[in-house]
């Protein structure tokens, strides 16, 4: 007998974006499994927020297909709300609200989307505060924390709404260099626990120690799809190649 594999919950088919006469996204197919960690690079320009954009239609697409967890999303979807709270995101900007607490930033969500009480969130957002290791923090408000802080808080909020998978907007590139590390040890944590994760970033030892495989985009296509031992030590393309040389210079 034949063991299934994980179940797929992101699938993404012949997806195309295009504004005006520019094309975004050119024929992107991927699928990410339950339990997977797909880390997505490339250079500027290259599509990358925009395809995991798509996957909760904070971007809408053209042509093409996208399905979470086995329901199709689709530009103007009624219950586009209930794919959200199945799909946490942290971007590259905190967007905590700052006149309010790092507690209240935190329960608004479970509370306004899942129906939570008062004090069934607070326990979960405590709880999650906790497992960033920020939980002295939750009675101040955003302005009083450093960008390291804030974004480990964004990553909390996100997990408060329990999601099945969290996509990462390149969550480290508006930090500091000596914040970035704390940031990345709670996403590797995560890694471990088996969330499944899409993460767009420029950090590659993130992505040699947490990938599965390595997504590599370049004007609006997938160049490369592989492990992060062969991407990394194997490149096929030209234009990863290219991008890996330029990296490993810096």
């Amino acid at each position: 007998m034949i063991e299934a594999g994980p179940r797929p919950l992101v699938e993404i088919s012949k997806l195309c974006k295009w504004y005006g006469d520019f094309s975004a996204l050119h024929d992107i197919n991927l699928t990410v499994a339950e339990g997977e960690k797909v880390v997505v690079c490339g250079p500027s320009g290259s599509g990358k927020s925009t395809m995991i954009r798509c996957i909760n239609q904070l971007e809408t697409h053209q042509s093409g297909t996208i399905t979470v967890d086995g329901v199709e999303v689709k530009p103007g979807m009624k219950h586009i709300e209930r794919i959200r709270r199945d799909v946490g995101m942290v971007f590259q900007g905190f967007n905590l609200f700052p006149h309010m607490t790092i507690l209240d930033n935190l329960v608004l969500g479970p509370m306004r989307n899942r129906g939570m009480s008062r004090a069934d969130a607070t326990e979960l957002a405590m709880w999650y505060l906790e497992r960033v290791h920020i939980a002295e923090q939750a009675s101040k408000y955003p302005s009083q924390l450093s960008g390291g802080q804030q974004q480990r808080v964004a990553i909390a909020r996100a997990l408060c709404m329990k999601p099945k998978i969290m996509l990462f907007d390149e969550p480290t590139s508006a930090l500091d260099p000596e914040m970035i590390a704390g940031v990345l040890e709670v996403m590797i944590e995560l890694a471990e626990e088996g969330m499944t994760m899409i993460c767009v970033t420029h950090e590659m030892g993130f992505a040699r120690k947490v990938a599965d495989r390595v997504v590599f985009m370049d004007a609006g296509e997938i160049i490369e799809l592989a492990e992060p031992e062969t991407f990394f030590n194997d490149p096929k393309s030209d234009r990863a190649q290219a991008f890996l040389g330029q990296l490993l210079a810096h």
